[in-house]
């Protein structure tokens, strides 16, 4: 059986993209969920893996989908091929564990593939942050609305800041909206979406 899994971190993005895709592939049974991919402790990809046997196939649009952790990615990919599960990403003709079965030791060439290939993804997206953060601060100060004022609701932050930043992330972490957040705790939503894009930042870190 041909299974495709699509996944979002938040609510705000769409998976219809992802769904299409996988439908045109020909997946039997598409499963997709709104969850962080910090690790694989998602319900929907568990009940997934609980009907896999061997001889399926996983599909999934690109490795981010699969998750954002590059080491249990690895560790996920080597259980899945060890139970002679194919995994299939669409977007890296190249990650197809059904071209190498009959090649001895190819396998884990190609999991040290995706090793390498995820390091390289990580590194560039941090890259890309810092130059997008670097650009904004040089246009708002060209602009001269740059302001470089000490961040008050951090991880580090100490007393009534600190329990607000603390009830920010639960409420992210259980997808609670960024408004009923704000109603909740009186930030305003630019601080909280800040928040949100470092706690997104650190998990593909």
């Amino acid at each position: 059986m041909i299974f495709g899994y699509a996944r979002i971190s938040s609510k705000s993005q769409n998976l219809s993209r992802q769904i299409k895709e996988l439908e045109e592939y020909g997946c039997d049974r598409i499963f997709h969920e709104k969850q962080s991919g910090k690790d694989f402790d998602r319900p929907v990809y568990q009940e997934m893996r609980s009907k896999m046997r061997f001889g399926d196939v996983l599909v999934v649009h690109d490795l981010s989908r699969f998750g954002r952790n590059k080491k249990q990615i690895l560790e996920e990919w080597k259980k899945l091929v060890e139970e002679e599960i194919d995994i299939v990403v669409l977007n890296m003709p190249i990650l197809d564990t059904r071209k190498y079965n009959e090649l001895e030791g190819v396998g884990q060439l190609v999991s040290d593939l995706v090793l390498t290939l995820l390091s390289w993804m990580v590194d560039e997206e941090r890259e890309r942050i810092r130059t997008t953060q670097r650009e904004g601060i040089e246009i708002a100060k060209k602009l001269g609305k740059f302001k470089g004022g000490k961040k008050r609701y951090h991880a580090g932050a100490t007393g009534k800041n600190k329990i607000i930043y603390d009830e920010v992330v639960n409420c992210l972490n259980e997808n609670v909206s960024v408004m009923d957040i704000h109603r909740k705790t009186g930030l305003a939503r630019n601080t909280i979406y800040t928040i949100k894009r470092e706690i997104d930042h650190e998990q593909t870190t």
